[in-house]
C-alpha cells in the first residue's frame, strides 16, 4: 500500500472511531421554550422529550436507560416519546422494561407514539416492524388524544398516527387535539408534516425521525444530514403558523451506528410563557 493510500485508510479509521464514540455519548439538554399562550401557572412545566431509539439496532436501547436514569432524578411532569421505538422484535422486551422506569419518573403522564420504522416501512433492512403491545407503560396515542388536568388547566395531547401520515396526503393529526383545552401538545414522528398542521391549533408539537441528520457535514446556516438530505439544514426549533416544534436529535442509530456532528439527545424541555 502507499504512503498516500495508508494516510487516507488511517483518516477513514479514525473517523469511524470518532463516529462510533459520538453514537455512545448521551447528552443532557436542557431548553426553554417560550409558549405565548401558556398560562402562567403553568410556567415551568417540564417535558422530557425522546426519540428514536431503535432498539435493537445500534445503542439506543441503552442510551434509554441511561435516559430513565437521568428521569429518575429530574422528575419531569410528562415524558414524551415520538417514535421509531424498536428496531429488531427480539429488543421488544428490553425496551418495555427500560420504558417502565420512565413511567415511573413521569408526574403526570409517560406518552408514545410509532414511527416508520415501528411499522417497517422504510429503507432500512433492520426496521423488522412490530406488535407495539407491551410499551412498559408508556400510554400509546397512535390518532388519540388524552386529556388531563395540571394547576387546574386543561392539556389535551394527541399523538399521530405514523400509518395515516404515511398514507393520507391530507391527514392532520391535529384534528385529535381538543381546541378548548389551555394547553394543546402534539405527538407527530414526522416534522415534516409542520406545513400541514391546522394553524394555531397545537401550541407545541414534539417530533423526531431526522436523528440530527445523523451524519453531518457543516453548511452555512446548519448543518446538513445525510441520512436525510432532503430534509435541508437541520433544526431543533420551528416556527409555523403559531406553532412550535421541538424536533429531538434522537437517541437511536439507522443502518449503521455511527453519529458525526449529531449527538444523541435527550432534551428538558421548560415551557415559558411571555
Amino acid at each position: 500500500m502507499m504512503r498516500w493510500q495508508r494516510g487516507v485508510a488511517t483518516l477513514v479509521a479514525a473517523g469511524i472511531a470518532a463516529s462510533g464514540a459520538e453514537a455512545l455519548t448521551l447528552r443532557r439538554r436542557v431548553r426553554e421554550i417560550t409558549i405565548p399562550a401558556l398560562p402562567t401557572a403553568l410556567d415551568g412545566l417540564t417535558i422530557l422529550h425522546i426519540s428514536d431509539v431503535h432498539a435493537g439496532n445500534g445503542p439506543g436501547l441503552n442510551l434509554l436507560r441511561r435516559s430513565a436514569a437521568w428521569a429518575a432524578e429530574i422528575e419531569p411532569d410528562i415524558i414524551a416519546v415520538t417514535g421509531d421505538l424498536v428496531a429488531r422484535r427480539r429488543s421488544a422486551p428490553g425496551f418495555a422494561t427500560a420504558c417502565a422506569e420512565l413511567v415511573s419518573a413521569a408526574r403526570h403522564a409517560a406518552l408514545a407514539v410509532l414511527g416508520n420504522h415501528d411499522l417497517a416501512h422504510g429503507r432500512d433492512p433492520f426496521a423488522q416492524g412490530w406488535e407495539a403491545v407491551d410499551l412498559g407503560g408508556l400510554t400509546l396515542l397512535d390518532g388519540a388524544a388524552i386529556e388531563f388536568s395540571l394547576s387546574g388547566h386543561r392539556v389535551s395531547v394527541a399523538g399521530g398516527s405514523a400509518r395515516r401520515m404515511l398514507r393520507d396526503p391530507g391527514y392532520d393529526p391535529t384534528v385529535h387535539l381538543d381546541p378548548s383545552a389551555e394547553l394543546r401538545l402534539l405527538l407527530c414522528h414526522f416534522p415534516h408534516m409542520l406545513p400541514r398542521l391546522a394553524p394555531g391549533i397545537a401550541h407545541l408539537v414534539l417530533a423526531g425521525h431526522l436523528h440530527g441528520g445523523q451524519l453531518c457535514i457543516p453548511w452555512p446556516g446548519g448543518r446538513i444530514g445525510l441520512a436525510h438530505l432532503r430534509s435541508g439544514p437541520i433544526y431543533a426549533l420551528e416556527a409555523d403558523n403559531g406553532t412550535v416544534m421541538h424536533i429531538s436529535p434522537g437517541i437511536g442509530t439507522t443502518f449503521v451506528p455511527l453519529r458525526f456532528l449529531a449527538q444523541p439527545e435527550v432534551t428538558l424541555l421548560r415551557l415559558r410563557s411571555l
